[in-house]
């Protein structure tokens, strides 16, 4: 399993000229670091981009994004528009630094995580999907779902939601979209390693166009 972990660092003079306004923008710039490999037909059956990245936020002099991909991206992000017409100094903006991730990082028993979600179930008679709501509800979902679906069991004492929000904004041709998103961290111990390493690969969860998804991990010793 070839993967590749990456930082994105944008200035804030990249993110005026790039326009990061919302989360589709973000979503916009980190998917222009990567040639598009998947055809039409692949996208309408929802077959995995092999990109992940989580927003990791930022303050007055920039921000910083953690990319997870099967491939490499490219040193920076390319102009578009106006800007590619004109050219810009040094052709692109912000930088990427990338490492493969080591075969032997997903062979450890247990982890220290974080990950975003997009918690939601589907209404059996509707068959619409509808968020989760309440940080007990969300730690309970994701208890729930964890080993069955993912490959792991979390520890439930550990299990902090730290964050709950709901984010609206245009999405393609400026279709309103509406994502819920979850904060968690904690600790998990892997039960089905194959099925574990798919979803570190491919991500969990609903929302993975838009920074949802990537577990991010840190090997705890075997004595804890």
């Amino acid at each position: 399993m070839n993967l590749i972990a990456s930082v994105l660092h944008l200035s804030r003079g990249d993110i005026k000229a790039l326009s990061v306004t919302d989360p589709y923008s973000l979503h916009r710039v980190v998917y222009s670091l990567f040639e598009d490999i998947r055809t039409e037909a692949e996208k309408a059956q929802s077959t995995p981009s092999g990109i992940l990245y989580a927003d990791q936020g930022g303050n007055f002099q920039g921000r910083r994004i953690l990319i997870l991909s099967n491939r490499p991206p490219a040193a920076g992000v390319p102009p578009r528009g106006e800007e590619a017409a004109e050219g810009t100094p040094g052709g692109r903006y912000g930088q990427v630094e990338s490492k493969a991730l080591p075969e032997a990082f997903l062979s450890h028993d247990q982890y220290r995580f974080q990950v975003i979600l997009n918690p939601t179930r589907r209404d059996n008679a509707t068959r619409k999907l509808l968020p989760i709501r309440g940080r007990p509800e969300v730690a309970n979902w994701f208890l729930k779902r964890a080993e069955v679906n993912w490959g792991f069991a979390p520890s439930a004492p550990h299990l902090l939601v730290s964050r709950l929000e709901v984010l609206q904004f245009p999405g393609k041709h400026a279709r309103k979209v509406t994502l819920a998103q979850a904060h968690l961290q904690g600790m998990l111990r892997v039960t089905d390693r194959s099925l574990f390493q798919k979803s570190f690969a491919q991500g969990i969860g609903r929302g993975r166009s838009f920074g949802c998804g990537l577990l991010q991990l840190a090997p705890l010793a075997k004595t804890q």
